[in-house]
């Protein structure tokens, strides 16, 4: 990860990025936005004209670079910051970031003194500099860019945005490896001790596993089921953030999947290529949790991870076998590739009776349909509070994850019935895919239903592209929500 740190501000740097904004008015050119060191007159009428001539719009993320051959500065990126908000912001680092990455080894951002400005734009720059390779760089690709000095007059207060900033970024960072890993290497097992090791270095975090035989003694026939194929056995990963103060106790749940291959429904190839990042949600839960101890955030919280590799074997799970959940609701199996919903099944449960949350919010790769509704970049939110929707909902527009309210259609619920058990797992295709998979969770909410919100976050989990703070692979969707969110309670 490139190193980013706040320092005095210097204008003679070798290279300097200036934030640009976009014009108040329409019949008015972009601009230099006001920094904490005077420009020099002739540099400053140099970059006028210079912003006139290429048509800066100052639209945020958009860069031009002007060079000054022989002179100090030598390289003037001048990247647009939009309307100077957090998510412009954002958008300004991680430009800079790809900008420079191709031949420039520093950077020096002058940037108003903001701890906005600061923090988004360190993150931002993070987030776009991401890699994962298992395999060394092809030396032509590799990314030149080392350092990015904040040149602001306030370094401790930038120093202090920074450090927060740092701990999201991490937190993303740690979802994204988790769901790039290849699946042959993440076992359920391999998840659950990557992340007992990461929290066992943070005061704090307290870590409960529950292998196969303790699975099975307490009754968790969902995840048992949908584990029963793979010679790898499934796990759940329970973590706990309990900070002195806390007044408010949110549970978070994650579909982990460690790879999914559909079962006895097989997967067709095109659909099974990607299917590393059925844990998504289970990785965005156990990174939030982590995030928020590091930002010491005064909320409990407990995050819980069903994991399990959906494979096919002699002892795979049926189409028409019937799972006794923890709890005691029974799910007909009519679709081994619907598991996610059956794995969540009995945590949910678990989480309503033995952790007795104020919210219990679940986060799952779990519907293509989803991905046809709402397209690659929007989350589908499903919940009956309207304050935790609006809430979730602004925390998501701050940090650049949307989501959009989806019902929960009672009239679908006819759709779950099933003639030898409580529900079933797959109504017919075409029946509201997401809305019928959100009632089923619905059913193990118990007395929080009303206080429960599902996510399904299935195409938002993964870029096809560098776009932004995205780059090709998993994206950590939910990390960074789910920590604003956290930090208004």
């Amino acid at each position: 990860m490139i190193e980013i740190r706040a320092g005095a501000a210097d204008i003679t740097a070798k290279v300097v990025a200036l934030p640009v904004c976009a014009p108040a008015e329409p019949d008015r050119g972009a601009a230099l936005l006001p920094i904490d060191v005077e420009v020099p007159e002739a540099l400053l009428a140099e970059i006028t004209a210079y912003l006139d001539d290429v048509g800066h719009t100052g639209a945020a993320g958009i860069v031009h670079a002007l060079p000054r051959p022989g002179r100090r500065p030598g390289h003037v990126l001048l990247v647009g910051v939009g309307e100077a908000s957090e998510a412009d912001w954002r958008s300004a680092g991680a430009a800079v970031a790809r900008t420079a990455s191709a031949r420039l080894a520093t950077v020096s951002a002058h940037l108003p003194a903001a701890s906005t400005a600061a923090a988004g734009f360190a993150e931002g720059a993070w987030l776009a500099s991401y890699q994962f390779r298992l395999a060394a760089q092809p030396e032509e690709d590799a990314s030149t860019l080392r350092r990015i000095t904040l040149a602001t007059r306030d370094v401790p207060a930038a120093d202090a945005a920074l450090a927060r900033a740092r701990a999201v970024v991490d937190a993303t960072v740690l979802a994204r490896d988790l769901t790039n890993t290849p699946s042959m290497q993440k076992s359920p097992k391999w998840f659950a001790e990557r992340i007992s090791n990461a929290a066992a270095r943070r005061k704090g975090v307290g870590v409960k596993v529950l292998a196969e035989d303790e699975l099975s003694d307490a009754g968790f026939g969902g995840i048992l089921a949908v584990g029963a194929g793979s010679a790898r056995p499934p796990r759940l990963l329970e973590l706990s953030w309990r900070p002195r103060g806390a007044r408010t106790h949110v549970v978070l749940v994650g579909k982990g999947i460690t790879f999914d291959s559909g079962g006895i429904s097989i997967k067709p190839l095109e659909s099974m290529r990607l299917m590393r990042k059925d844990m998504g949600g289970a990785a965005a839960v156990v990174a939030a949790l982590l995030g928020a101890a590091d930002l010491d955030l005064r909320v409990r919280v407990t995050a819980l991870a069903p994991l399990a590799e959906n494979m096919i074997s002699g002892s795979a799970t049926r189409p028409g076998d019937v799972v006794r959940h923890y709890g005691g609701l029974t799910t007909e199996v009519q679709n081994t590739d619907a598991e996610g919903r059956v794995v969540l099944g009995d945590a949910l449960a678990y989480a309503v009776r033995r952790l007795k949350p104020d919210v219990l919010v679940d986060l799952a790769t779990l519907t293509g349909a989803s991905h046809v509704a709402l397209g690659k970049r929007t989350a589908a939110l499903f919940t009956s509070n309207d304050e935790l929707a609006a809430a979730l909902s602004a925390a998501g527009a701050d940090v650049g994850e949307p989501m959009w309210r989806m019902p929960l259609a009672d009239e679908y619920t006819s759709l779950l019935a099933s003639d030898v058990a409580d529900l079933n797992n797959a109504p017919a295709p075409g029946q509201a895919g997401a809305v019928t998979a959100a009632l089923y969770l619905r059913e193990f909410a118990g007395d929080l239903r009303d206080r429960w919100a599902h996510i399904d976050m299935s195409a938002p989990a993964w870029s096809d592209a560098h776009d932004g703070l995205l780059v090709k692979g998993a994206t950590g969707w939910g990390v960074r929500m789910l920590l604003r969110w956290l930090a208004t309670l």
